[in-house]
């Protein structure tokens, strides 16, 4: 098993509060890292038939067959047991005392919401990230080659194949489970939905043209996206407001959490097809985006991450706002450096007083320096600010 960042920050949280929850898209890795965590736990997959039956016929005998702990994997399929769950550790008033893990975050944190407010601690368990492979023997030796094959454990671990992984994901995760969410009178129309999201990756996100695209309405369109967000599949990056005089865009961009996801609904099989693909430079983009953001999620942590950009068309692809500092970041996908690449980092800095060193430049080459306007990170050596 490949180590996971979460894992340290679990254990630490675990004797602090009673109830545990892991979401995150499937295929993830929750599993696997809540069997290692709590090996001595009673484990429970609600997915399977008769395990479900049990909890929703007789939740308080199935939560007593605990001898110590208990993790309850897929734990929205079984609703009621949030209630009993709650009743039974604010009796024995225990830390660690239930895992819940969830790939159904829509279902899952509603039922949360309602039954164990201040009871549980919540962690989002995102695919590997460079961080996590960089001490394996897997970790790519191109970026492009990590783009193309993103970050989902069965992919390192069990060496599965990328032409079979990824339509088995589609079929089982895409199409089964966001159905079960939401009345998708139309399939086709969905996976046109999903397909056509896939090719704006990067871009702002404009309701109206693709409900027009597709033929739908853009409630719909909002409601579909909505899908997508809640099970880890998509999200969008929120434009950072902040005014400094000058008109802002104020619509969001959209990304994947996964570029390997991203590259088979864009129908791009291999990395040399990537290469020359239309959609290269925004699958770095959200790379580098992603990989930012679970480092945070993998820290226990939730990132307050942003885009700028003004109607005259100058960028900041990524924002951290730390609070008290604010970090900028421009991503580019090219492998040699070019004057050209820190020119909105320039505008950035005389526009909001950002200083040079919390200014860096990502780019797919490899190296590593520190500019007189920035400092260049190599897509390798991602790292979030101290």
């Amino acid at each position: 098993m490949i180590p996971r960042q979460l894992t340290d920050h679990i254990r630490k949280v675990a004797q602090q509060m009673p109830v545990l929850s892991i979401t995150g898209p499937r295929q993830s890795g929750k599993t696997t890292l809540c069997r290692a965590l709590f090996p001595d736990y009673l484990y429970a997959n609600l997915e399977h038939p008769e395990t479900r039956a049990f909890a929703l016929e007789d939740p308080r005998g199935f939560l007593a067959q605990r001898q110590g702990g208990m993790v309850i994997d897929e734990a929205q399929y079984a609703p009621d047991l949030f209630s009993y769950v709650q009743a039974m550790v604010d009796e024995t008033g225990r830390n660690g005392e239930f895992v819940l893990s969830g790939s159904q975050n829509f279902l899952f944190m509603e039922r949360i919401s309602q039954s164990l407010v201040g009871r549980v601690a919540i962690f989002h368990l995102l695919p590997f990230g460079l961080q996590e492979l960089r001490e394996t023997p897997f970790l790519p030796e191109r970026p492009f080659q990590f783009v193309l094959q993103g970050g989902y454990p069965r992919l390192y671990d069990q060496r599965v194949a990328l032409d079979v992984f990824f339509p088995a994901y589609v079929q089982t995760y895409v199409e089964r489970d966001l159905r079960q969410l939401i009345n998708v009178s139309d399939l086709q129309q969905f996976q046109l939905f999903v397909r056509l999201c896939a090719g704006r990756i990067g871009q702002l996100f404009n309701q109206s043209a693709l409900a027009s695209e597709i033929g739908i309405s853009q409630p719909t369109v909002k409601r579909w996206l909505s899908l997508l967000e809640t099970s880890f599949v998509a999200f969008t990056l929120p434009p950072y407001y902040r005014n400094f005089n000058k008109r802002l865009t104020k619509t969001p961009k959209l990304y994947f959490f996964d570029t390997g996801l991203a590259c088979y609904l864009l129908g791009i099989r291999d990395e040399a097809e990537l290469m020359t693909h239309y959609a290269r430079g925004a699958l770095f983009e959200n790379f580098v985006v992603v990989e930012l953001m679970k480092q945070a999620y993998h820290q226990g942590k939730r990132p307050h991450a942003y885009f700028w950009r003004d109607k005259t068309g100058k960028e900041i692809d990524l924002i951290l706002d730390e609070g008290s500092s604010m970090y900028p970041f421009e991503i580019k996908s090219g492998q040699t450096l070019q004057p050209h690449f820190f020119d909105h980092l320039r505008y950035f800095q005389s526009l909001a007083g950002v200083a040079a060193e919390h200014s860096t430049l990502i780019y797919a080459g490899d190296q590593n320096q520190q500019r007189s306007y920035a400092r260049v990170m190599s897509w390798d050596q991602i790292e979030r600010p101290a």
